[in-house]
């Protein structure tokens, strides 16, 4: 049976909004999407009213696991001095798979993304225990198992990833997905880079992500071996004396260890410069912003503009609840506006959805509307501004959509 779901305003992402549109859904699927004076195909009619109707949204970097420690991080003016708080509250704890606390963390974080409209998420676990809540939350993912060791010197068993793309497999068909992740340059040895770049040239899908050029700090140890990483490395007992300084910036350290491609999220990226972006964007990777958390952490403000003029393509994260109040998208989408005024907004929603969607490798079910897609979509409450009869212009929807949606203007929609 074929609904028609009406809407004041679709936004499908793909194309231009659609003034009092209508999207066709038969048995989940998208099948028609149009508007006036396009005659809609049968089908029982559902009208939203004065709402715009768009794809949920794409959150391409988050911890869930991470989910029970929101107000217990506090802000820092350096990163490494946040780091060195998460390391005290966590207590050095070693996350298992059968960890309650953690499980109830991602189940806690599930349910508050789902909330905010999220239809898929990039999450970062060391534990492995977001796969199942996931799923029971409706939500797709590509669960990336990060992997830590600085002072490792060979590759680490990534037996339990395999155990868990397996578990996810059975468990959800492709909804959700495992593959693998290296922390960050300053706490991976260059043989367990090796040795997941191996293992992701051997996965489906062949997509990791790493933390990269989130603070000075880390651009300083790669190019001098100096600055408050070594230190820290020495009191958590993780350095190594035969570690070569690169010499070089964080992007070329890992051109040069073939960690770069069109598979590769790269997290953050606050200390990026021209140059740099532009070797990404030449070896096609992502860049995936999180404003709101780099501003908590002491990690700086990213450069979202420089980003959009070097033609990277750029994904939209919050990071975890120990760095930011919430894990709602369109905070960082109104974050990202005030940081970059002179970018579309359409260029903006694209990378908190289907930007996301193609980096994350689910592009061909979720983050815009169009036949053949999920449709799984979140209908916006609009101001009356907006309503059907108004002589509102497609660019102010889309700039709506950037002023800070809350979840209660927030319904999933469905048919």
């Amino acid at each position: 049976m074929r609904t028609i779901v009406r809407a004041a305003w679709v936004c499908p992402v793909a194309q231009a909004p659609v003034r009092d549109g209508w999207v066709g859904v038969e048995d989940g699927r998208i099948t028609h999407v149009g508007g006036e004076p396009d005659a809609p195909p049968g089908g029982a009619v559902r009208d939203l009213g004065r709402v715009a109707l768009m794809p949920g949204v794409v959150n391409a970097h988050t911890h869930l696991e991470l989910s029970g420690l929101r107000g217990n991080v506090p802000p820092a003016a350096v990163f490494t001095d946040w780091v060195k708080q998460l390391m005290a509250v966590r207590g050095g704890r070693r996350e298992r798979a059968d960890d309650q606390s953690m499980i109830d963390a991602s189940r806690s974080g599930c349910r508050e993304a789902r909330e905010f409209g999220t239809a898929l998420i990039g999450d970062i676990t060391n534990s492995l225990t977001s796969i199942i809540p996931l799923l029971n939350h409706g939500l797709r993912g590509l669960v990336f198992h990060e992997l830590l060791g600085f002072n490792l010197a060979h590759g680490r068993s990534v037996a339990d990833t395999a155990a868990a793309r397996q578990q996810a497999k059975t468990e959800g068909g492709n909804r959700v997905k495992v593959s693998l992740a290296p922390h960050a340059p300053y706490s991976v040895s260059p043989e367990l880079f090796t040795a997941i770049r191996a293992a992701v040239d051997a996965n489906d899908p062949p997509i990791m992500s790493v933390h990269l050029a989130e603070s000075d700090g880390e651009v300083q140890f790669l190019e001098s071996g100096t600055g408050p990483w070594p230190g820290l490395l020495r009191l958590v007992g993780s350095w190594r004396d035969d570690w070569p300084t690169p010499g070089c910036g964080p992007v070329e350290y890992l051109d040069r260890m073939r960690m770069l491609d069109s598979g590769t999220l790269v997290v953050h990226g606050v200390h990026l410069g021209r140059e740099a972006l532009s070797r990404l964007a030449t070896l096609g990777c992502t860049v995936v912003t999180c404003p709101r958390s780099n501003q908590w952490v002491g990690a700086g403000t990213p450069p979202i503009a420089r980003f959009y003029e070097s033609g990277v393509r750029v994904a939209v994260g919050t990071d975890s609840l120990a760095s930011v109040d919430d894990l709602n998208i369109f905070a960082e989408l109104k974050t990202m506006r005030s940081l970059a005024p002179g970018v579309p907004a359409a260029t903006l929603l694209h990378s908190a959805t289907l930007a996301g969607a193609e980096a994350l490798g689910f592009a061909s079910e979720v983050g815009s509307i169009e036949p053949g897609k999920a449709a799984e979509l979140i209908a916006i409450e609009l101001p009356s501004t907006f309503d059907r009869q108004a002589a509102a212009p497609a660019t102010a929807v889309e700039e709506y959509l950037l002023s800070g949606i809350t979840a209660r203007q927030i319904a999933w929609v469905t048919a």
